[in-house]
């Protein structure tokens, strides 16, 4: 097809080779013809061997995103249309899960589709544009989503929620809005394993709620449940959020959940989402504070838990931010492992993509070694099947998490 050619240095072609999606600024040797950011470029080898078709952005450190290793594949609106119908068809368990209606739909690169990000809440869905080709191309994908979910039943309006930091990489700025249907309300309630939860989809963090926890949420109720003793147990919920982790806390027999969060709405939400599942929500059990400050003064009263969930946010946004992101996870991880009881649970979260799984492991057995306790690994913890990871795209790993027994 006659596209702009952007041609790689010599050597520089193994990744799009291997089919990994992304194409840097230092691998690229020249450009033939002149592509518009955001138009499709077909990405040759040093020798001129076309070998995959994505979008350009000169602006970005990510030249080329790649959509598809067939040259010769249009990529046109039937190709949309394939890419979303297939990332969909992969989550059918979950669309007939009625005791579910949040998921992720799309998670960009691990379903072929670089740079959009599409969640489920109830009958509506939030989008994230990341980049400027999706950015281009967000009506008609949006338009696509909706007549796709239409087809299975869900009622869709679509709702942008483009407001992240990473879109200035690309050139971009924040936005927000609808972009099919009619606007969500303030709060969209929808069902999670059964637990009942109100979003926050046009304010709320990412795109309303941690969507890649249900399944570690739901293993710490399944842990509680099959705890006998658990009514006499005490949790507690670190970066509680919107009370995802509390809720199902409560639910597997815990007696109480402390959540510590320093967003004021978070809390206020999390405490509504514990009593619109049937549970009491005590002032002292929502704690407004920086999280790392609190566990310090828990520690100086002499306090102690049966239970701490750690789901920090993003401390790692750029390569130069890991050393320093891995001081943070020693310094909560050590807090936690001073304030569990002899027996107690440890459950663990980095999601910073540039902290591999390897790393945190390492960071949390340097916590662990200071505190001069003993612990197991449990479980090893990730995302839901929701949140595949490509195999070509190891960078797609971010959610990693260690669930660990503390003596």
């Amino acid at each position: 097809m006659d596209r702009p050619a952007l041609i790689l240095k010599p050597d520089r072609d193994k990744p799009v080779r291997n089919r990994h999606p992304w194409v840097f600024s230092g691998a690229v040797a020249r450009v033939a013809g002149d592509p518009a950011d955001g138009d499709l470029v077909t990405v040759c080898s040093a020798g001129g061997e076309p070998l995959a078709v994505g979008y350009w952005n000169s602006r970005s450190q990510i030249r080329a995103r790649l959509l598809t290793w067939d040259p010769e594949a249009p990529v046109d609106d039937a190709f949309w249309r394939s890419r979303l119908a297939r990332a969909l068809s992969t989550r059918g368990a979950l669309a007939q899960d009625a005791a579910t209606t949040a998921y992720r739909l799309v998670n960009a690169e691990n379903d072929g589709v670089p740079g959009l990000i599409a969640d489920r809440y109830g009958d509506w869905v939030v989008v994230q544009a990341l980049t400027l080709g999706i950015d281009l191309r967000k009506a008609l994908l949006a338009q696509v989503l909706a007549d796709l979910l239409e087809e299975a039943g869900v009622p869709a309006g679509v709702y942008e929620r483009s407001d992240v930091d990473v879109r200035r990489k690309e050139g971009l700025e924040p936005t927000t809005g609808v972009l099919v249907g009619a606007e969500p309300p303030e709060r969209v309630e929808v069902r999670e394993n059964g637990h009942r939860f109100l979003v926050d989809v046009r304010a709320g963090q990412k795109t309303g709620f941690y969507l890649d926890q249900r399944e570690n949420r739901a293993l710490l109720g399944e842990v509680l449940r099959a705890d006998p003793d658990a009514p006499n147990k005490t949790v507690l919920n670190g970066f509680a959020y919107t009370g995802g982790f509390a809720v199902y806390a409560l639910r597997g027999g815990a007696g109480r959940v402390v959540n510590v969060d320093s967003a004021p709405d978070a809390l206020r939400l999390a405490r509504e989402n514990v009593a619109l599942n049937g549970f009491p929500a005590r002032d002292e059990d929502f704690i407004e504070a920086n999280v790392f400050g609190a566990l310090r003064a828990f520690r100086a009263e002499g306090r102690t838990f049966d239970v701490i969930v750690l789901d920090p946010p993003k401390f790692a946004h750029t390569a130069r931010d890991v050393d320093a992101a891995a001081r943070g996870y020693k310094d909560i991880n050590l807090l936690a492992f001073q304030l569990l009881k002899p027996g107690g649970l440890l459950m663990t979260f980095s999601c910073s993509g540039l902290v591999s799984a390897d790393l945190f492991q390492k960071v949390v057995f340097g916590a662990l070694a200071d505190s001069g306790r003993e612990a197991q690994i449990l479980r090893h913890l990730g995302p839901g099947a929701d949140h595949p990871v490509a195999l070509t795209f190891p960078e797609g790993a971010y959610l990693k998490g260690l669930l660990c027994r503390v003596w």
